[in-house]
């Protein structure tokens, strides 16, 4: 999600719970972190662009970020959390 996140960064997460569907708090332009199922543990982030029924358009912010412009609409359950706000690496150094 560069530029809008750095390496380092500490990100605060709200979890989705298994049972739980894609929460009303998630609204287009909200940053998610979403697992995809061919890519089992590896966590992404990205920021929800679109929905169209139960499918959301997700993509990252650089333009060369792998995103639904190479994958298509992404399902809800892959959807695993929001981003609630950022540390900056920089506070840190």
């Amino acid at each position: 999600m560069l530029p809008t996140y750095q390496n380092g960064d500490l990100l605060v997460v709200r979890w989705n719970q298994q049972s739980e569907t894609l929460p009303n708090s998630i609204k287009l332009g909200s940053v998610i972190v979403i697992e995809r199922d061919e890519r089992p543990g590896i966590f992404l982030i990205k920021r929800l662009q679109k929905s169209h029924g139960n499918k959301y358009w997700v993509e990252g912010d650089a333009e060369e970020s792998t995103d639904s412009r190479s994958w298509g609409w992404v399902p809800p359950h892959e959807i695993r959390g929001k981003v609630i706000f950022r540390l900056a690496r920089k506070r840190f150094d």
